[in-house]
Parts: C-alpha cells; sequence; structure tokens
C-alpha cells in the first residue's frame, strides 16, 4: 500500500480481511475492495482445488496478487486494493473533520491535518453505518450535527464540510463526545452521540466505499450505526476443503458391475427423482441387487444427471442459491476408507491408540477405535461473499458487478490428528432419554435462531448427540494441545464429522490440525502428538480438566449461554477456543456431554471415574510408603 509497509498477510486476504471488511493498522482505518478491482486472472496465481470449485459452481480459484517486497520486485506490481475509509477523520489536536478524498492522498505518508501547523496525523472517526443489504458508509456527521434543527433551519446551513468532533471534560461515555457545526451562521449547536447506535432517520448510501457513485443503488433499508470494528461490520463467507486423493471413477472399476446398475429398472426412476426423499432408498437397494458400492453409485450418478452426491444421497445444491455446502463426506471416506499410497498433500498413517496400556488407559482405548496421524495436509480456503448486521441477512457476494465467476484463495499446509469413536457404543449412549433430552434443548435454540441456514451444513438434516460431543472434545484437545504441543490455539483448527444423512449413515469422528499459513504448520509437533505414547495421556489429561470449571456451578448447569444460546457447559474458563480455530463461532458445545453431571452421563464419564479411582490407590500407596 505505502512505503510504511501496511501490509497483511496473504492467508488474512480471505479471512480477516477479505473484501468487504475493514483493517486497522497503524491508526489507521481501510476497507479490502472487491475482486473487480484485482488483475485478471491471468496476472494470478492460481490455486488447484477441483472439488472445491465444483462445488462452488467456481471456474477457478485464485490467490491474492502479492505486493512488491524489495527493488527487485516487478515495479508496476501491487497487491489487494484497500480504500481509505472511513473518509472522515479528525484531528486530535484541534479537532477538526476532515472529509478525504483519493486525490488528497499522498504516496507513503499518512493523512495530515491541513489546519495545524506543524501537521498531526489524522485519525479515522469511530463508527460507520451499515444496512441489512450489504452496503457500508460514512455516517452523515452534517446531519447527525443539525438533526435537532427544524428543515428550514437545517436548509439555511449551506457549508457542510466544517465540523469539529469534540471531546467533553464533564461527561463520560458517548455523552462525552459531539459534532459541531463550525459555521458561524449556523443556529446548530453541538449534538453529542448518546444516540448515534439507535439513529434511525439517516438514509443508507446504498453502495460500498470502493463503488462509484453511478454504482449506487436506491437501497429503502434503515441504517444501522456501529462501531467501525463491530463484530457485524462483516461476515465472511468462506469455504474449505482439503486435498484428497481423487475419488474413484467409472472408468477405473469394474464395468460389469456399472452396466448392471444401469440396466436396472429403477436405474431411470432414480436419475429422474434425485430430490425425492425416496432417493436414498432407491440407492441402496439398487446396490444391494447389483453389489455396487455408494463411491460407484455416486459416480455413476455424477456421469448420468451431472449432479455431484454427497454420502448422503442428497444432490448438492447450487452454491448461487445456498450457502449449504457440505465437503465433509469425501473427507470422511479418505480418513476412515482403506488407507493407500499417499499423495503429495495427504500423506496418512495409522498408528496404535494406548498400546500396552493398562487401566484406565484401557476404558479410554475401548471408545477410541482408530488414530490417523497425517503427516501433511493441504487445505484450500475460498472466499464467496459476506453478509452485514447479522450472518443471516443478504448475501453479498465476493464480486459486485457480477462479471466474475472465480474466486479468492488461499492454500495452507499443515498436519493433523483424526481419530474415531466407537460406533457402537456411541449409538448406544446417544440414544438414552437423558442424552436425548439435553441434545432437544440444543436443537430447539438451533432451529430459533437466524444461525439455522449457515449451520445446517455442519449438523446435516438432523442434530445427533455426537455432534456436540465431538466438537466440545475437539475444543477440548485444542486447549490441552496447546499446552503439550507448544503450538498456540489459534494456530490450531478442528474438522468435526458428526453429520448424519438421510441414509441412516452418520459420521463419528474428529480432525486437528495445524493450517495457520506459517512455520506453524509443519514443524512436525503435532504428528508426534498423535503417536500412541503421547495421544493417551493428552485425552486423559483433558479429560480430568473438563471435570472442573472455574465457573462451576454455574457453567454446568446453565440451560443456554453464549451466542443466540447456542452453548449448555461450555464458557471461556473450560471449553471455548479462538474464532478462528472452530468451524461455527464457539456455538453448539456442552462439556457435560463429554464428562458427564447435571443428570446426563457422559460419554466418557466411565474413564473420568476410573482415573480417579487409580489415582487414589496410587496416592495410597505412595502414603503407606509402597
Amino acid at each position: 500500500m505505502s512505503e510504511r509497509r501496511l501490509r497483511v498477510r496473504q492467508a488474512q486476504t480471505i479471512h480477516p480481511f477479505g473484501p468487504g471488511a475493514i483493517i486497522d493498522v497503524q491508526g489507521e482505518s481501510f476497507v479490502a475492495a472487491g475482486i473487480e478491482n484485482w488483475p485478471a486472472p491471468g496476472k494470478l496465481q492460481t490455486i488447484s482445488a477441483p472439488r472445491l470449485a465444483q462445488r462452488l459452481k467456481a471456474t477457478g480459484l485464485y490467490s491474492a496478487p502479492s505486493a512488491p517486497v524489495a527493488d527487485f520486485d516487478v515495479p508496476d506490481a501491487f497487491g489487494p486494493v484497500f480504500i481509505r475509509f472511513p473518509s472522515w477523520l479528525f484531528c486530535g489536536a484541534c479537532r477538526r473533520m476532515t472529509r478525504w478524498r483519493i486525490e488528497m492522498e499522498k504516496f507513503g505518508s499518512p493523512p495530515n491535518c491541513p489546519f495545524c501547523h506543524p501537521k498531526h496525523k489524522l485519525s479515522p472517526m469511530r463508527f460507520v453505518q451499515i444496512c441489512p443489504d450489504g452496503h457500508l458508509g460514512d455516517v452523515n456527521w452534517w446531519y447527525w450535527a443539525h438533526s435537532m434543527l427544524t428543515p428550514e433551519e437545517r436548509e439555511s446551513c449551506t457549508d457542510r464540510q466544517r465540523l469539529s468532533f469534540e471531546a467533553g471534560e464533564n461527561a463520560t461515555g458517548l455523552e462525552a463526545l459531539a459534532v459541531r457545526c463550525r459555521n458561524d451562521t449556523c443556529k446548530a449547536a453541538r449534538r453529542d452521540l448518546l444516540d448515534i447506535l439507535g439513529a434511525q432517520a439517516m438514509r443508507c448510501g446504498g453502495r460500498n466505499p470502493w463503488q462509484r457513485l453511478q454504482d449506487r443503488v436506491n437501497c429503502p433499508q434503515r441504517i444501522q450505526v456501529v462501531q467501525r470494528t463491530a463484530g457485524n461490520v462483516h461476515y465472511a463467507i468462506v469455504h474449505s476443503a482439503l486435498d484428497i486423493p481423487a475419488p474413484i471413477t467409472p472408468s477405473s472399476i469394474n464395468g460389469e458391475i456399472a452396466e448392471k446398475v444401469r440396466n436396472h429398472d429403477f436405474w431411470p426412476m432414480l436419475c429422474q427423482n434425485l430430490n425425492s426423499s425416496n432417493a436414498s432408498a432407491l440407492i441402496d437397494l439398487i446396490a444391494e441387487v447389483t453389489g455396487a458400492d455408494l463411491a460407484l453409485m455416486h459416480a455413476l450418478i455424477e456421469e448420468e444427471t451431472g449432479q455431484v452426491l454427497s454420502s448422503a444421497a442428497n444432490p448438492v445444491p447450487s452454491a448461487e442459491a445456498s450457502d449449504v455446502v457440505d465437503l465433509s463426506w469425501e473427507e470422511w471416506e479418505a480418513f476412515t476408507g482403506k488407507l493407500t499410497d499417499p499423495i503429495r498433500h495427504f500423506a496418512i498413517r495409522e498408528v496404535e491408540f494406548a498400546e500396552g496400556r493398562e487401566h484406565p488407559w484401557t476404558d479410554l482405548s475401548s471408545r477410541i477405535t482408530r488414530v490417523i496421524v497425517a503427516d501433511r495436509l493441504r487445505e484450500v480456503r475460498a472466499f464467496r461473499g459476506f453478509s452485514r448486521l447479522s450472518p443471516d441477512q443478504k448475501f453479498v457476494p465476493v464480486d459486485l458487478t457480477r462479471t466474475r465467476r472465480w474466486l479468492p484463495a488461499v492454500e495452507v499446509f499443515g498436519e493433523g490428528v483424526f481419530l474415531t469413536l466407537e460406533e457402537s457404543l456411541l449409538t448406544t449412549w446417544e440414544n438414552q432419554d437423558t442424552v436425548r433430552a439435553r441434545t432437544a434443548g440444543l436443537a430447539y435454540a438451533l432451529d430459533t435462531s437466524f444461525q439455522k441456514d449457515r449451520l445446517a451444513a455442519f449438523t446435516g438434516p438432523n442434530l445427533l448427540p455426537r455432534l456436540p460431543l465431538l466438537h466440545t472434545l475437539g475444543h477440548l484437545l485444542i486447549r490441552q494441545l496447546s499446552f503439550e504441543s507448544g503450538y498456540s490455539a489459534a494456530s490450531l483448527r478442528e474438522r468435526v464429522y458428526a453429520r448424519s444423512s438421510l441414509a441412516s449413515e452418520a459420521q463419528y469422528g474428529l480432525l486437528i490440525y495445524t493450517a495457520s499459513g506459517d512455520a506453524d504448520g509443519t514443524l512436525g509437533g503435532l504428528a508426534r502428538q498423535g503417536e500412541s505414547d503421547r495421544l493417551a495421556e493428552t485425552l486423559l489429561r483433558l479429560l480430568e480438566q473438563a471435570a472442573w470449571c472455574s465457573a462451576d456451578p454455574l457453567c454446568s448447569e446453565h440451560t443456554g449461554q453464549g451466542f443466540a444460546g447456542l452453548n449448555l457447559a461450555a464458557c471461556h474458563a473450560c471449553a471455548l477456543v479462538p474464532e478462528t480455530s472452530c468451524e461455527v463461532g464457539n456455538v453448539l458445545l456442552d462439556r457435560m456431554l463429554v464428562v458427564g453431571g447435571a443428570g446426563v452421563p457422559g460419554f466418557f464419564e466411565l474413564v473420568v471415574e476410573a482415573a480417579r479411582k487409580e489415582a487414589a490407590v496410587v496416592a495410597d500407596q505412595l502414603g503407606n510408603g509402597r
């Protein structure tokens, strides 16, 4: 952006500083422009992720352009476009406000007050306005300063640039801040900002800061004034996928079985009714009669109809019409299927869990059936667009001109540990009435929340108890690994595989991996933690710690806390992790489903009890000198 090196990392151009987001850096504020201001795809680096691009209906994925970092770089190279925003700035010395314009920019210099000598650096105004349709703009400060006047008195003031942003000494909070018109002939006094957050009279500008005036639309939505760093200014819509081995195609499998499928009497009916509730039953019936597996059925259906199926036997919805983009089933099959020769960016190996250990580790190993260490993973994250005010508001595409069908993306490399729970024990546990009743409370909160559509790809058709169980276990594991492995919690991420399907299938696994886009990603420490001699100890420690929370009994007995009441026994003291580490923003968590309590049997409750008894026996032996 300038010689002062106001930069962001390339991975941050997707999240948290993707198109439409505001970034504060060194006392200045900018907004990232849409990709219509990026170079043509031919000048960008291509990111290969066919599975993700196909599901998002994108013609390609490209990384953000890199800005020059040294004298030997290409002279005309430039990074993503950032626009100075808000355009209203104020001087901390004389308190005068200035409406900054692009022609006032000086390369390599911050904006300075034109009225002060010596010049002081200008600061951006604290408040901006947003609307449900995704528009972002400056607050009309002139109107706010004159809003207490009559329309006739207001129109008598013709100078709309002479404003001051004042700070009082005899008040606190927003009441101490005020905007005043400095026009000597104006009857306006000063108006404080006490009611600014509830302002309703001001109109939406109908555009975003990087759009031209001719691109504005007549927006009827009511604006909301918020702080420019508020969380509801920008909700990024980001989808990610792991680089996994290519699925089996019809040309590489038994052609005789494929021919039997095509000749089955119900095959035409299936292809014509993929959206019906009977599609899953038809797939199972044809597969049973012909001997075809699900991978073959899905491949043949895609070849015949062009529709990609998940393992839930449902057509994947168009990314243009729905935000439900579930890429987990292919990854689940890659981790749980027969291990093949590793590919370059998906090197996995199965390890023994708690090998040679005795009680209480045997109770733990009976509940965890498989541990897979991923020595190398590649994740691609694509940015589709954003919304403002709340996640369920209008979707704003990454390209406001809608002329570009490609999407910005970033690729990161890392390592991870994948584990699965014992399916029969898990099914027995989640069929208990008390477990179902506790999960029903979360399901009801989700159904009545505006987050329902956003979380549809995470939960599947039904919220099973295994999802909050595995999700909470993932958070506890991230927190514990930050102590055990030396990684920061923010550099670890989760992928929870606990979705259900209409074909009576369900996932029951968890992946913790590093994909921070930095040196933390591939140091080998997390893969080492997945080995048999370390992972069992780590899990046992996290279960013992999860049984207690410094906020208990309030935390453990809570009936709905956190965002929209979508958490039960989970708070910052016990189960929450950095927002970048969680798939869904720290919701659908319940510690009691893991360790038990509040009248609910935890899946690992017997493990915790056995560990406590063993610790008591050891303490008794040490006390007796044995």
